[in-house]
């Protein structure tokens, strides 16, 4: 297929967004009273694609198998700030490759910046079929906005974007057996 097939073919699962700013105006009207007006300023368009092929059966019974497969991801990892555990991307994606290859499935992620709305993730989980699903998370970034925060952006909306988009519980390994059942990997 030529690029502009393979453009045409794509455009259809686009979506324009119009992205709007509320601007009040204070006015006076003949008589001396203030009048509020409330206007819509459209600023652009943000183009949001479809979240998803047009059939997901076969997608759907492969993550069936492969969410009971895999069960949850330890929280190895320790984030000293606020003195708390969690299981960073590696131990995640540690836990859920196995069943999702499988299976048939995989995982892409990716990132995308929009002037007016900040970084987004996204993350989509692939079938051998073709078939496919798509999210996306909008990071907030401060006005830094250096390679520091956009990496620590980056990797923490992969962390919750696969385990969103893959049903993956981040566990305690402490014994607490009766709060969650499903095995720790």
């Amino acid at each position: 297929m030529s690029e502009e097939e393979i453009n045409a073919c794509n455009e259809h699962r686009k979506t324009y967004i119009p992205i709007t700013r509320e601007t009040k105006r204070i006015t006076e009207d003949g008589d001396g009273h203030l009048v509020e007006n409330i206007d819509n300023l459209s600023k652009s368009f943000e183009v949001v694609e479809d979240w998803k092929s047009e059939k997901i059966d076969k997608l759907n019974a492969a993550l069936c198998k492969a969410q009971a497969a895999m069960g949850g991801v330890k929280k190895g990892s320790t984030n000293p700030f606020y003195k708390s555990s969690y299981a960073d991307i590696n131990d995640c994606l540690e836990a859920c490759l196995p069943a999702l290859t499988s299976n048939g499935l995989s995982i892409s992620q990716g990132n995308r910046f929009c002037s007016v709305n900040g970084y987004y993730i996204t993350t989509t989980l692939l079938h051998e079929s073709g078939q496919w699903i798509r999210s996306e998370i909008r990071m907030p970034l401060t006005n830094k906005r250096d390679a520091q925060e956009i990496g620590s952006a980056c990797t923490y909306g992969r962390r919750y974007g696969l385990t969103a988009m893959v049903g993956l519980a981040q566990v305690d390994d402490d014994g607490n057996a009766t709060v969650n059942e499903r095995k720790v990997k």
